[in-house]
């Protein structure tokens, strides 16, 4: 936990730490520069996580804010057990807002990713568990909830820097008629609106936290329609 302390940006040595990390990416690295990263790289995400959860708290009251690893701070250990890249630790730190039941990548929520030379930032679900796509997809051609899904993919994508993704499949599903307005919505396996940058001068100071909500609330309309459909 973060005590008193307050969010007062990333450093340069955050993204020195994830440049040199790509490169010498073994355990042994890691473990002599592990200072570097409790106090450049982790620390500073905890205090993000308060913040940024007081703030969200005011448009999405029941928000799940933990600052901790594991919880809104995804783990940089790698899980290789059924991977052919064998490297141990991740390059990017991933940071998760989430609201409702269940796991957290169970919801839908606000994303904030840190790469070497840029961010990413999304709101949304990556991927539906298996037992939402029917609801989801009831919902797309629901007249009412399908309505109110246009409006709001509309109205953010009517911003030029931000995207919505998702898409994967290449047919829409079986039982639902391919010449439906939103059909292209039901080749979904997520739904999300997301905005890549390079690394903004705000990173390196506490205004990261307004540029990062700012962004967040452009998109909670989504996130909010999705947050009622799982509950």
């Amino acid at each position: 936990m973060t005590g008193e302390r307050k969010f007062g940006g990333f450093t340069k040595e955050t993204f020195g730490f994830l440049k040199e990390l790509e490169l010498n990416n073994t355990r042994e690295w890691f473990e002599e520069h592990r200072s570097v990263f409790d106090d450049h790289v982790l620390g500073p995400a905890q205090d993000f996580v308060v913040e940024m959860g007081d703030r969200l708290k005011t448009i999405s009251p029941r928000i799940s804010a933990i600052p901790q690893t594991d919880k809104s701070i995804f783990r940089l250990y790698r899980d290789t057990r059924f991977s052919k890249d064998k490297t141990p630790y991740k390059t990017h730190i991933g940071i998760l807002f989430w609201e409702g039941p269940g796991k957290k990548l169970e919801n839908s929520g606000y994303y904030l990713q840190l790469n070497k030379s840029s961010i990413f930032l999304g709101a949304g679900m990556y991927c539906f568990p298996q037992q939402k796509l029917r609801p989801f997809r009831d919902s797309v051609v629901d007249g009412r909830k399908g309505k109110e899904l246009g409006k709001i993919i509309k109205a953010i994508a009517a911003n030029p820097s931000y995207r919505i993704g998702g898409q994967h499949y290449k047919r829409v599903p079986a039982g639902y008629d391919p010449g439906h307005p939103k059909a292209d919505l039901l080749l979904h396996n997520g739904l999300y609106a997301y905005y890549e940058s390079s690394l903004p001068g705000e990173i390196y100071s506490s205004r990261f936290v307004d540029y990062c909500f700012g962004i967040f609330r452009d998109m909670s309309p989504l996130h909010k329609w999705l947050r009622d459909l799982i509950k």
